[in-house]
């Protein structure tokens, strides 16, 4: 879903026939101007999503910080003007978009921070229609996207090669429709690890092994793929990782772990 149509989604579920209570407060011809701020440390993302939001209501949204700065309590986000009733009917659905993906952009850069030079990457454990939104978020808070959706890689996991009759099988008949592809394979042992490689894949994806075991892995793929661990990461774990010759690190909890960030918009005089 584009943004237009995401942020018109948002709108009409919270609108709904009317804002009963800014429609029986305020004059149809009141102008009002406010400003948002950041109430606690965060990582911004989002400032489309509520420029947007002020925008289908017929106010503006002038952005004074950027996605991916990194903002203090009492931090200007934007400057916001124009019909009293729009800056108030569409306030909550402009910070909602600010709050969550401010909040992921902040979790994700205090992982990143913990990384070293390891690579992490997020995964398809999004929120149903937020991915782009939440996806960008990775990014300004200093990560990386693995891929969008099920159209821009290949990677079978262990439903596949069940369904498929067996690992090599997958891996040969995916092969054969790559069309230019990244080829990816989840293992979940040091066995399935050389048959993978021997198969001929471009990627493995080492699934829920214990450090240890991805120590080993390393040393026995030799650099002959890339190589990405997954499963029951976080920031500390991670740390612990950083110089263990990985490739990357895939979190999905780089979206589904973090909190809401607190922001707020006043009205100025």
């Amino acid at each position: 879903m584009d943004l237009q149509s995401l942020v018109a989604a948002a709108l009409a579920e919270d609108i709904g026939p009317g804002d009963v209570t800014t429609e029986a407060c305020v004059p149809a011809d009141a102008e009002a101007r406010g400003r948002i701020i950041a109430k606690e440390h965060l990582v911004l993302s989002g400032v489309q999503a509520a420029a947007e939001t002020f925008s289908q209501l017929g106010a503006r949204l002038r952005p004074t910080a950027d996605d991916g700065s990194a903002l203090g309590p009492g931090d200007e986000v934007a400057r916001v003007d124009g019909p009293a009733r729009a800056l108030l009917t569409g306030e909550r659905t402009a910070l909602n978009f600010l709050m969550h993906l401010s909040g992921i952009a902040t979790h994700t850069a205090s992982v990143i921070a913990a990384a070293g030079d390891l690579e992490v990457v997020d995964t398809r454990k999004t929120t149903p229609l937020f991915r782009a939104l939440e996806k960008a978020a990775v990014r300004h808070g200093g990560g990386s996207n693995h891929r969008m959706a099920l159209y821009d890689a290949i990677l079978i996991k262990e439903n596949h090669i069940l369904a498929a009759g067996g690992l090599e099988i997958a891996v040969r008949q995916a092969r054969s429709h790559t069309n230019g592809l990244q080829l990816q394979i989840e293992v979940e042992s040091l066995e399935q690890l050389e048959r993978a490689i021997a198969a001929g894949v471009d990627a493995v994806l080492l699934d829920n092994m214990s450090d240890a075991t991805l120590v080993e892995a390393v040393r026995l793929a030799d650099g002959r793929v890339m190589l990405e661990a997954s499963g029951n990461m976080d920031a500390a774990r991670i740390a612990g990782l950083a110089s263990s010759g990985l490739d990357r690190v895939s979190m999905g909890g780089l979206v589904h772990q973090a909190r809401w960030v607190d922001l707020s918009m006043g009205f100025l005089d």
